[in-house]
């Protein structure tokens, strides 16, 4: 009997350091970069002028809002207001914007397009508000941090009636 508690003691013993082993996972595969992922990749902030009707000073921020049929297309809405000089506006918008260089390059730029619906203060009273503008984007990024892009924008709003600037930051996508 004594011979048969050694024995189930060492079984008890083996089985319990194998238990312990330590699993790894295989590696995950990096995305070939192409199809479609939306998701939430990231976010900006960003400020500048309108340099047309009145200069007003716009704040918008945006997201980084997944991939278009490929790594290099991005989908991005943003929100801005323009505040002073003027009723404040409103601007909500969809833009699909090419970017020319791989993210981990020291600048990336990148140009695209969408469409926006603006309104201001008083819109209800306004027949032509909310209005549809059409957008062109072109701009930049420059690696400021690991984490954070520096950014600037031009943005030909309203089939190019409307023109602001903006200075900013974005984060990184992780690799």
């Amino acid at each position: 009997m004594r011979g048969t508690a050694w024995v189930a003691t060492w079984l008890v013993l083996s089985a319990a350091g194998l238990a312990a082993q330590e699993f790894h996972p295989p590696p995950v595969k990096q995305a070939a970069g192409r199809g479609t992922r939306i998701g939430l990749f990231g976010f900006s902030v960003r400020s500048g002028p309108d340099v047309s009707h009145g200069s007003q000073l716009v704040l918008g921020a945006g997201l980084d809002g997944g991939d278009l049929f490929s790594r290099r297309v991005r989908l991005r809405p943003s929100v801005e207001i323009g505040v002073f000089n003027g009723p404040n506006t409103y601007v909500t918008s969809l833009e699909a914007l090419y970017r020319f260089t791989p993210d981990d390059e020291p600048g990336v730029p990148y140009a695209g397009g969408g469409l926006s619906i603006a309104g201001h203060d008083g819109c209800g009273a306004d027949a032509a508000c909310p209005a549809l503008w059409v957008n062109v984007v072109v701009g930049v990024e420059l690696r400021y941090r690991s984490t954070f892009n520096w950014l600037f924008e031009y943005h030909a709003m309203d089939a190019f009636r409307r023109h602001r600037f903006y200075f900013g930051l974005t984060t990184r996508r992780g690799n």
